[in-house]
């Protein structure tokens, strides 16, 4: 792993450590958006681990039936471990609003991220200039609610 991607990712831990001091002393009443966009827990499972792993993400679309990630890791030109480990097993959780639910969630096609990106860059701009730091196409994220097989 190079320099920069280590530099990222401790700043991106740093960051995730800061913000859930900052929901659980305020009691989730500080921090639950950020900006236009709400603040969701991912949990994935480690592609190498299979332990759980958990990362605070903004969620730049947030629907009943629908949240939008966006794997952006600052512009970094490497892709946010958990990208890799939702990749490795799409069956996720998602805590919004202090309720855990299960998604499925995949990579958004190139098309569907054409029609998203106006919105998601409506919700935060800076994921447009990461864009533009990076070669790497950033992944659009769509989580769909996982539902239990209707019982017969």
């Amino acid at each position: 792993m190079g320099v920069r991607n280590t530099a990222t990712d401790l700043t991106m831990r740093a960051m995730n450590t800061v913000h859930r001091l900052v929901l659980a002393l305020s009691r989730g009443r500080v921090g639950q958006t950020l900006g236009r966009m709400d603040v969701v827990e991912l949990h994935t499972v480690g592609r190498s681990t299979g332990i759980v792993r958990s990362t605070l993400l903004t969620a730049p679309i947030a629907e009943p039936e629908r949240l939008v990630l966006v794997a952006s890791k600052g512009g970094n030109d490497a892709h946010p471990q958990w990208y890799l480990n939702l990749r490795a097993q799409p069956n996720v959780e998602v805590t919004v609003d202090g309720e855990r639910r299960k998604f499925r969630a995949r990579t958004a096609t190139p098309s569907e991220k054409a029609e998203l990106w106006p919105t998601i860059v409506a919700a935060y701009p800076g994921y447009a200039r990461y864009q533009s730091k990076t070669d790497r196409d950033i992944p659009v994220i769509v989580c769909e609610p996982l539902r239990a097989p209707e019982e017969s």
